[in-house]
Order: C-alpha cells, then sequence, then structure tokens
C-alpha cells in the first residue's frame, strides 16, 4: 500500500507538546548527498509517548524516519523523496537512568551521547569502550542501529558486542521491555539483535543496558614505521602473540593520509619529519604491576630485528599519547578538506588486506589517475579505501567515473570475502549494493522479517531494503 504524508491530520493525533520545527539541520547529513524533508518533527519525552507517535503513523499510514545525532554517513537519517514523512528525534530522551559499576552495566535512553555514556561510566571508575571521533554528538540509539564499531573493536567488540538489552517501540507501537542486564539468556529468538543494525527499519531503540569494562592501570601508545601492509598484519599477530589480550587499538596509516594532514593542518604535529610510506598507531591497556611502555619497547625490539619496523616513537605521557592518536583521528577533517571522489568503508579478511590493497590499487591506476588513502582499523578487517583527484584537478572532473571506481572496488572486496559496508550501514547509499551483492536467502529472510514487523512499511523505508 501507498505512504501518506506527514500533515495537520496526523499532528492532531500526536501527544501535546511533542512536535518542533522542522529546522533546516533536520533535514541534513554530513556528506551532502542528500537533502531530506519532513512533514512533521516529533520529539517525544519518554517511552509511551515514542509509542504513541508510532501508533499514530502505522495507523495513519505515515512514515517515519528515526534520526539520532544525525552523524551517519550513508543517508539512513534523511528521506529525500516520496511522501512527506514524520522525522521522529529522540533527542529529549537523554537519561542515564542506572548505573550498576559491580555489575559492569549502564542503562541509558536512546537520546543519550556516546560521550554523555562515556563520562557517566568514568564517574564510577569504568569505562564504555566504544569510541567515535563523532562521541559529542552520536546518539545511543544511532550508534546501536547501525551496529557502530570504532577503534577500539578488537579488544571489545562493536555495539552489538556491548548491549544485554533493549527497550525498543515495535512498528504498530508495541513497546518490548528487554532491558535485561544478563550475560545469558536463552529464551528464544534474539530480537534485541534484529533491531541493533537494523538502521530503524524495524523499530525504535529507546534504551538500552550496556556493557562497562575496567579501565586498564597501565596504558601506552606507540607510533611505529612499518615496512608495508604485509609487515603492519605480522606486527599485529607479534603483538598479540606478546601481549595476550591486551591490544586495544591497531590502525594503519597511510603515508598518503600524512601528507594530505600537511596540506590541511599544517600546524598538526607528526612524530616524523620524513612522511613514510605506511604508519600503525598501537595501544594497550595492560594489568597493574606490568608496564605498558616496557611492553612496547620489547615489541619493537622483535619487531625490528624481524625487518617489520624500522623507526618508532612511544608516547612518555597522556600529552603525547593524546598528540599521537590526534594524527589519527584527523585523517577524516583532513579528507574532507581535500575533497574524496568516492569512499568505501570496507572489511576483509585479515589475509586477505595486503593483496588487496596492492590489487586494488593497480586496478584503480589503469581507470583513473587519482590518489588513494587508505586507513583504518586494520585490528579488525575495517579500512576506509578513499580516492582522491590528483593535485590540479577537482573531484568535479571525475563524475563520470565515480560510481564506476566504487563498484570495481566493492566488487573486488566481495570476490575476496568481504563486505562493502563494516561499519557504516547500509542506508541508502548502499542499499543497491546489497540487493546486488548480498545472499539471496539471506536478503529473503530480512524480507520476510521486515513484513511480518513492519506490514505498513512505514519504518525508515528506502533504507537497507530498497
Amino acid at each position: 500500500m501507498g505512504l501518506n504524508p506527514a500533515d495537520e491530520r496526523l499532528a492532531a493525533r500526536l501527544p501535546q507538546g511533542v512536535l518542533r520545527e522542522a529546522a533546516p539541520a533536520y533535514l541534513e547529513e554530513p556528506r551532502g548527498r542528500y537533502r531530506g524533508q519532513a512533514g512533521l518533527v516529533a520529539a517525544p519525552r519518554d517511552t509511551e509517548e515514542a509509542a504513541a507517535v508510532i501508533r499514530a503513523c502505522a495507523e495513519a499510514g505515515v512514515a517515519v524516519v528515526p534520526r539520532g545525532g544525525g552523524t551517519g554517513l550513508v543517508g539512513g537519517q534523511v528521506m529525500p523523496e516520496g511522501p512527506v514523512p514524520l522525522l521522529l528525534s529522540l533527542e529529549r530522551m537523554r537519561a542515564i537512568r542506572a548505573v550498576h559499576p559491580e555489575e559492569g552495566v549502564i542503562v541509558a535512553e536512546a537520546g543519550a551521547t556516546l560521550q554523555q555514556v562515556r563520562e557517566a561510566a568514568a564517574a564510577v571508575g569504568r569505562q564504555f569502550p566504544l569510541a567515535l571521533a563523532s562521541q559529542g554528538t552520536a546518539q545511543i540509539g544511532g550508534v546501536l542501529s547501525t551496529n557502530a564499531g570504532g577503534v577500539n573493536v578488537l579488544r571489545y567488540g562493536n555495539a552489538r558486542a556491548l548491549c544485554l538489552g533493549v527497550e525498543a517501540v515495535l512498528p504498530q507501537g508495541q513497546v518490548m521491555h528487554d532491558l535485561k542486564r544478563l550475560r545469558k539468556d536463552n529464551t528464544g529468538y534474539d530480537v534485541r539483535d534484529l533491531l541493533i543494525g537494523a538502521e530503524g527499519t524495524l523499530g525504535i531503540i529507546t534504551a538500552a543496558s550496556l556493557v562497562l569494562a575496567p579501565v586498564p592501570p597501565e596504558v601506552g601508545v606507540a607510533m611505529l614505521v612499518v615496512e608495508s601492509p604485509e609487515a603492519a598484519l605480522t606486527l599485529l599477530s607479534l603483538a598479540q602473540a606478546r601481549m595476550a589480550g591486551g591490544v586495544t587499538a591497531f590502525e594503519l596509516i597511510s603515508g598518503q593520509g600524512l601528507r594530505f594532514l600537511d596540506v590541511a593542518f599544517p600546524a598538526l604535529r607528526q612524530p616524523f619529519a620524513d612522511r613514510p610510506d605506511w604508519l600503525v598507531l598501537i595501544e594497550v591497556g595492560l594489568p597493574a604491576g606490568l608496564s605498558a611502555d616496557a611492553a612496547l619497547e620489547g615489541l619493537f625490539s622483535e619487531a625490528a630485528e624481524e625487518g617489520l619496523v624500522r623507526d618508532g616513537v612511544i608516547a612518555q605521557s597522556g600529552q603525547q599519547a593524546a598528540e599521537l592518536w590526534a594524527i589519527r583521528e584527523t585523517i577524516p577533517d583532513a579528507n574532507r578538506h581535500i575533497g574524496a571522489i568516492a569512499s568505501h568503508d570496507i572489511s576483509l579478511p585479515l589475509s586477505e588486506i595486503a593483496r588487496f590493497i596492492r590489487d586494488a590499487s593497480a586496478m584503480l591506476a589503469d581507470m583513473a589517475d587519482l590518489r588513494i588513502n587508505c586507513f583504518g582499523h586494520l585490528g579488525d578487517g575495517n579500512l576506509h579505501f578513499n580516492l582522491f583527484p590528483v593535485e590540479g584537478k577537482t573531484r568535479d572532473a571525475y563524475d563520470r567515473v565515480r560510481r564506476d571506481l566504487s563498484r570495481a572496488v566493492h566488487k573486488m572486496v566481495v570476490a575476496r570475502g568481504g563486505s562493502f559496508s563494516a561499519e557504516h550501514g547500509v542506508g541508502r547509499l548502499k542499499a543497491a549494493d546489497l540487493a546486488e551483492w548480498g545472499d539471496p536467502a539471506r536478503l529473503a529472510a530480512m524480507r520476510a522479517i521486515k513484513d511480518a514487523l513492519d506490514p505498513v512499511g512505514i519504518m525508515n523505508p528506502g533504507v537497507i531494503l530498497a
């Protein structure tokens, strides 16, 4: 059936005080690929009001587009065409409902920012280990709905691994009360796991029970010059063997990214005067009584003997560690300054990564004259493989080939057992890719679940399943 616009007739059925002006910020997304629309913007104050809004939309046949902090990069938070939807913002549901440090659990509403949750954990001597550059804006509901990753997935897992239970409004307005704080609960289908990563297409997460972790007493950060991606992968294996679960983050940085930083942020301090072709940023967290600096020094010595590294620096203070991390975390800002032709958020089996970087670079060189900035979370196989114009050209000059370039990259990734969406989700941007390369049986199961839970088709239409 067709959907209806969110108009004054729907407005009259909503709880008093939930509507807000459809300000331009609600209709934007960071990359500017889509311009959203909204007939109404609703910001409920609690779960009951959120359920009432969803029930009214289901009865009226009006699309609902959920919006968190608006930091998503695949267009899942905007609906550019079709009957104008209701945009549902959880910005007023920001409470930290409970903290259980002895259990390692925090219960937060979906509108709480990731930074707010991390600060609440720190206040009781714990950490919520999911970390993103956008954590001051990204909201917990959006983090879970996209199954976000970040720099610490290697040790702590992605958002799904850090969630024990959810409270959610399902597509016909029923509230699912499943805010359990249990590590073990084998009582049938895990609907929580369906909602995590569903990007608002199966319901609206309104609160979540999240895992807290101890703060490692000994933390060390180092930046090491490696000869190649192959050497970086061998170094990762060596680090994990020497520190047995102590490696928190392991990031790969290319020389192209360092040169982009020189252009965009010349004042940013870099530790190596001659920009190397490849760097690794490693963070380790160890138990009390073990020296993180000594562990990193031992790793460097053995790696140097094996020809894996040729230079490096170990942070001697928290300030120096922050400066090393600033290099990695500023690369996306430098990318935006340069202006990408196409960005690819991909994951591969670790054994395929080095060959992919080599083969994809050669393939693209035959297709266009461009620059590649390859960086990302090497420890969990997630690369950001981004394409840029050569100096003297603008990205507009590549409009004719941009889609072909991305298709070639994604085709190579899928052929090697990888994913064309590692941590940003599918959204609207990659729905056609999923339709083309997704396993047919899996896609059929996904559609059956969507039809069963959302028979009217109001929940974020056009996202994931085109």
